[in-house]
């Protein structure tokens, strides 16, 4: 049985329906909707500003790789296609103001200079000149065949700033020339015998710190150091270099001043005290790193190979090894060290490791970048400290650029290597 429909009463009940209304106020109402409308004028806008900031990116990412390509690639095709460079010059905008901010950040970071007044780990510029001087004494004792090295205190030093405190303290290392008859020419290609044999070679016997003296210009020391000598002899082949630091906690030491000490000129078989002026610090060379650099412009990458290290030979355990810490800074910008694996020294340590670093940003012509490579020992065995014994860097900047660089950016996408003197 079908039921009627009462129509009057359903179009009722949709006109009661029709006429409920929400329980809010005139001002509620219009705050709310110009809340809604705010929130749309912030949508758009946001989305506008995407849409620029993406247009800008392209064309600047297009004019980079555009002259970037011109730059290295040496296909004849693309020299072929462009003849000769137009009339007119563009520049992005966003480019000359990161070169100017280049610019004028300089003047807060220290110049690079050679390798000779290479820097530590995170350690700052050496000074342009030192002042004080240091105090201490010398002694060989031939009956225990034992050379004693006291430090008794520095004078009048002085840091970079005159209301700065300082917190000296100092590095001794007992330096030898090596053995006689040993040359570590041998080992080195015959294009780079003139860089191999420029320099002394040097080894590191033993390396001392005293105690870190608080907020003085005039520290006291009184630490006392001793190694055994097997035979007097050896003292001529022997210096002590000693350097006077300012404390870092995170390891930005400032080297004060340095004094250099050849044990064959003194007679020190009694004790001999000596007080030296502070001289401007330098490295010595402790071996040759022969370094492969390989630049991939499609990938905008950076290979950097470890393949040999040759060092003086020296009295090391079985388990004692070497390992390299690399890092890359591109453009004032640090990118993410790495660390090769471990390799047990010899004269000649083989590694034969490459790391690929990625650059940040495409190299053009006023770009900077330093490759820092440090090298440290450490044990295998068992578990160590490690110990820093050299360090070099290649290094391109817009003073000056390192022969290994400029060969690398003339032959892309082919490893160049190329032989490095090793400082400490």
């Amino acid at each position: 049985m079908v039921m009627p429909i009462d129509y009057q009463a359903f179009w009722g009940q949709l006109h009661a329906a029709g006429e409920l209304r929400i329980p809010l106020s005139e001002p509620v109402k219009y705050c709310i909707l110009g809340i809604s409308v705010t929130l749309l004028l912030l949508a758009l806008g946001i989305l506008l500003w995407q849409a620029i900031r993406c247009c800008t990116q392209t064309h600047t990412l297009q004019h980079t790789m555009n002259s970037g390509l011109l730059h290295f690639d040496d296909k004849p095709s693309i020299s072929g296609n462009y003849s000769g460079a137009p009339s007119t010059k563009v520049e992005d905008v966003g480019i000359e103001a990161r070169r100017l901010s280049r610019c004028l950040s300089l003047g807060s970071f220290p110049s690079s200079g050679s390798s000779q007044t290479e820097g530590g780990v995170g350690e700052q510029a050496n000074l342009e000149k030192a002042h004080g001087s240091l105090h201490f004494s010398l002694y060989y004792d031939r009956l225990q065949s034992r050379l004693v090295v006291t430090v008794l205190q520095a004078e009048g030093l002085q840091g970079r700033s005159q209301t700065q405190s300082l917190h000296p303290f100092v590095r001794l290392s007992l330096m030898s020339t090596g053995s006689e008859g040993v040359d570590l020419e041998e080992f080195v290609e015959k294009e780079d015998e003139e860089t191999a044999s420029s320099h002394v070679v040097w080894t590191v016997l033993q390396e001392w710190r005293t105690r870190i003296v608080r907020d003085s210009c005039n520290p006291l020391f009184g630490d006392q150091f001793s190694c055994s000598l097997q035979e007097e002899e050896e003292l001529h082949r022997i210096t002590l270099r000693m350097e006077v630091r300012d404390f870092d906690k995170f390891s930005r030491h400032v080297v004060l001043g340095q004094v250099r000490v050849p044990l064959g000129q003194h007679k020190i078989t009694y004790p001999l005290e000596l007080q030296e002026d502070l001289q401007t610090p330098q490295k010595d060379l402790v071996g040759h790193v022969l370094l492969s650099l390989k630049f991939l412009p499609t990938a905008q990458r950076l290979e950097v190979g470890l393949l040999k290290i040759v060092m003086l030979p020296t009295e090391t355990h079985s388990d004692t090894a070497l390992y390299a810490r690399i890092s890359v800074q591109f453009n004032q910008r640090k990118l993410r060290h790495q660390k090769t694996a471990a390799a047990l020294r010899g004269q000649v340590t083989v590694f034969n490791q490459i790391l690929m670093f990625p650059l940040p940003d495409f190299p053009t012509e006023e770009f900077e970048s330093k490759i820092l490579v440090s090298v440290y020992e450490t044990h295998t065995n068992r578990k160590s400290s490690k110990h820093l014994i050299g360090q070099l860097t290649v290094e391109k900047g817009k003073s000056s650029e390192d022969q290994h660089w400029s060969l690398m950016m003339r032959s892309v996408r082919q490893p160049i290597a190329k032989w490095h003197n090793l400082f400490i």
